[in-house]
């Protein structure tokens, strides 16, 4: 079997990989190498969006579809409507991304796109091999966002989905806020664990409404959609509308410790640890990682030494408030709640974009009851 050498190899093209390749392209860090863009399929369909807030424009701003300056949140005895400058609250689509990226990264002949199935991914004296399709690839570095297996958490550590459903809906009359998003609503029912609603209005007419729980267990198919109509009939008021698209997603919220590496196999985007526990949100430290790996490799730094972008700090938070929801403490409705009463909306940005504010902190962790929220650290420390 012949084996094929390339400096780096991708293994995966979603966010994560194809961040990564863009910010390589942007700092001309290819000039004269060879990358291999590996996925499964080919990226054709809109599967996804991302959402995320930022201060500045980012490396993607061209094919942001929408932008929000004021954000809305609702939880027991919570109405609050803010503006959240300095922030903007972004929203790209999926397809719009890969297009995006795709079109760029062809543009350039040493990238190599391939569509299979990895059979295996190793590390070995002379770089990195990955396995696709009974062929070989060799690289100096593979970057893989691909778990190959599932997390083996230890007796301290959780595991819990943010999961969803989402329709974009159309009315035939005006009925959003366009330049208001709600970003969380907990007045739904609470029956199958924490659970709230998220509305992106596009126009007056046309929003993206979630269903979207914090649980161990994934609904069935029906549940999702009772919760959406329901959603949509009791709280957005809406009764005649049409579902023009639908989407529909799985993102852990895990204090398990992923490796940063196997040697010269290096793990980006969730296989990296680049989800924020507490919350499932993954697009900017994907942003932050990908510029780290890339400052890493220009400095002849190998790319597992790159700057951390989530602190052990932040972590600590997440895995404090997972024991807290894991074991049902406080209900996940009523930690928000708390937050939302005392907190600004961009303050709760910044604590969630981890930017080691700890007057912040203090506010946050100071909204919560302490006995829970001590119990939940004493379990982590005794257990």
């Amino acid at each position: 079997m012949l084996n094929l050498y390339y400096n780096y190899i991708i293994a995966g093209s979603g966010a994560a990989g194809l961040s990564l390749t863009m910010y390589m392209l942007e700092a001309n860090l290819l000039q004269g190498k060879k990358l291999l863009l590996i996925d499964k399929d080919t990226k054709q369909t809109n599967d996804r969006t991302w959402c995320f807030w930022q201060k500045e424009p980012s490396l993607f701003e061209s094919i942001v579809y929408k932008k929000w300056e004021n954000l809305q949140v609702y939880a027991p005895n919570v109405n609050k409507l803010e503006n959240i400058h300095p922030y903007v609250y972004k929203m790209i689509r999926g397809i719009d991304f890969y297009n995006y990226c795709l079109q760029t990264i062809q543009q350039h002949p040493n990238i190599e796109i391939i569509t299979g199935t990895i059979q295996s991914i190793t590390s070995n004296s002379n770089g990195a091999t990955v396995v696709v399709n009974q062929q070989e690839y060799t690289a100096t570095y593979c970057f893989s966002s691909i778990l190959l297996q599932e997390p083996i958490l230890g007796n301290k550590q959780h595991y819990l989905l943010q999961h969803f459903k989402g329709q974009i809906i159309e009315t035939d009359t005006p009925v959003f806020d366009s330049n208001t998003a709600t970003y969380m609503d907990f007045t739904v029912p609470q029956t199958h664990g924490t659970t709230f609603g998220y509305v992106l209005p596009f126009t007056a007419t046309k929003a993206l409404v979630e269903y979207t729980l914090f649980t161990k267990n994934v609904l069935t198919t029906e549940q999702y959609d009772e919760g959406l109509k329901n959603y949509i009939t009791n709280n957005l008021k809406i009764n005649n509308y049409k579902v023009v698209e639908t989407e529909q997603g799985i993102i852990p919220m895990t204090d398990y410790n992923f490796k940063k590496s196997d040697d010269n196999i290096v793990y980006i985007g969730t296989a990296g640890g680049n989800t924020r526990g507490s919350t499932g949100y993954t697009f900017n430290y994907i942003q932050k990682n990908s510029k780290a790996i890339v400052d890493a490799l220009i400095q002849n730094i190998h790319p597992a030494k790159a700057k951390t972008v989530m602190s052990a700090t932040a972590k600590y938070y997440d895995s404090i408030l997972l024991t807290v929801l894991a074991n049902n403490y406080v209900a996940g409705q009523n930690v928000f709640a708390n937050i939302f009463k005392k907190v600004r909306l961009k303050k709760v940005l910044s604590f969630l974009d981890d930017d080691n504010n700890f007057a912040n902190d203090i506010q946050i962790i100071w909204s919560q009851p302490k006995w829970p929220f001590m119990k939940a650290a004493l379990k982590k420390i005794l257990n």
